[in-house]
């Protein structure tokens, strides 16, 4: 496929992701806007249009090729890699009993970090989510139920997701390279009880340890350069484009776009730049831990 690579044994999601930039690029090559090439489908161009960004599937193999058709794709090896693809995006996520507690844009975001070979995030109000312990997370979600008016149900749902994407620190086979930078204001911000805060103190440090794993801390002291929103930026093996997510008022924002992805690039770095080093991370967590006690 022209201009198209596609690494070997990725997700559903990164495999939708794929699909959906080829189809987009293919759309544009034919000259066509979205509604145009929608038309007659039985499909809106809303559809299409998440199509291409990674955020639907395509579930009709008949409307596959007859996409393909509206596109001028002739070429036998082009015809039948972008099926392979398509049919490969098709596979169930091992997210998807939890889609319905997940705010708008996450469903994409989580699937494409089960794939990220590296990550790198700024967090500033509450801990990163892949450093929570359960009962941090439990605390956190029960703290707004009566607010938000969320069932226990949902609670538990929430809580067993953040448990089971944290896998892909652990796992065995390629953990993902994982640099956090923390400000200290999420770290003092109490959540569930003084005891929940020490062993989530305690978790940062014992993660810390671990070759792959970095955590600096922005100490309030330090008049110094914070970003106004937690992001994270995925970066994957291959020539496949590093995502930026952003989160901006109970949505999640995910792109791949150039500009964006550079900008937060920046950000980080000079974030890093300004934060404590990464040795000084244990102490500082001690410290807070025997400000509690």
């Amino acid at each position: 496929m022209e201009g198209t690579q596609v690494a070997a044994r990725r997700g559903a999601t990164f495999r939708r992701r794929e699909l959906g930039k080829e189809l987009r690029r293919l759309r544009e090559k034919a000259g066509l806007t979205v509604q145009e090439a929608a038309d007659g489908f039985g499909f809106s161009e809303t559809k299409l249009s998440r199509v291409e960004t990674g955020h639907n599937t395509l579930p009709r193999l008949a409307d596959m090729e007859k996409l393909l058709d509206r596109y001028g794709v002739t070429d036998v090896d082009d015809r039948e890699a972008l099926l392979i693809l398509h049919r490969d995006s098709l596979s169930s996520d091992w997210w998807s009993p939890y889609r319905n507690v997940m705010p708008s844009g996450m469903p994409l975001y989580v699937g494409l970090e089960m794939d990220a070979r590296a990550m790198r995030t700024w967090h500033s109000q509450v801990v990163f989510g892949l450093l929570q312990t359960e009962s941090y997370a439990r605390a956190m979600f029960l703290t707004a139920k009566p607010v938000e008016e969320t069932t226990t149900e949902f609670v538990e749902h929430h809580v067993q997701l953040r448990v089971a994407r944290k896998q892909i620190i652990t796992r065995e086979d390629s953990p993902v390279e994982l640099r956090v930078i923390l400000d200290e204001s999420a770290l003092r911000r109490m959540t569930g009880s003084p005891k929940i805060m020490r062993e989530q103190y305690e978790a940062i440090a014992e993660m810390c340890q671990l070759d792959h794993v970095t955590v600096q801390i922005m100490p309030c002291s330090l008049a110094t350069y914070r970003a106004s929103d937690n992001f994270t930026i995925l970066d994957f093996d291959g020539d496949a484009a590093s995502v930026v997510q952003v989160d901006v008022q109970n949505t999640i924002s995910v792109t791949d776009k150039r500009r964006e992805v550079w900008k937060h690039n920046r950000r980080f770095d000079v974030m890093r730049e300004g934060a404590l080093a990464p040795t000084e991370t244990p102490r500082f967590l001690s410290n807070l831990a025997r400000e509690l006690a």
